[in-house]
């Protein structure tokens, strides 16, 4: 009989204990900021690193694709000529998103330097 009203006691203090447990609420760690982009410097991008959603559609249109994937943002912009990905992320401090990276390729994959598809784009 001892033994079994042990069992009971630890069973039926389990819920107490457990309400004793920490209910701290757990942080998820913040993600990092984007490093500076070496883009940043590169003459005839200064157009586009930096800006944001809206900057881009008032300088190429509307987004061949819109691509939200939080924390960052994937603009496609496309012409004959080529195709362009802008990469958004907000900036630690807050605020809009802004280019961080941009790829440019041709249709068939095969890459195009990025100025050149920036001014294609902004011919059109």
């Amino acid at each position: 009989m001892i033994r079994m009203n042990a069992k009971f006691l630890i069973l039926f203090s389990l819920p107490a204990l457990a309400a004793c447990a920490s209910t701290t609420a757990t942080r998820s760690p913040s993600l990092p900021a984007a490093p500076a982009s070496p883009l940043q410097s590169v003459a005839g991008l200064d157009i586009v690193m930096g800006k944001t959603a809206g900057q881009l559609v008032r300088l190429f249109g509307k987004p061949q694709l819109d691509i939200s994937e939080p924390p960052a943002q994937k603009l496609q912009f496309a012409s004959g000529a080529c195709i362009l990905d802008a990469y958004l992320y907000p900036p630690e401090n807050g605020g809009a998103s802004r280019v961080t990276h941009i790829d440019a390729r041709r249709s068939d994959g095969a890459a195009v330097d990025r100025v050149s598809c920036v001014n294609a784009l902004r011919s059109r």
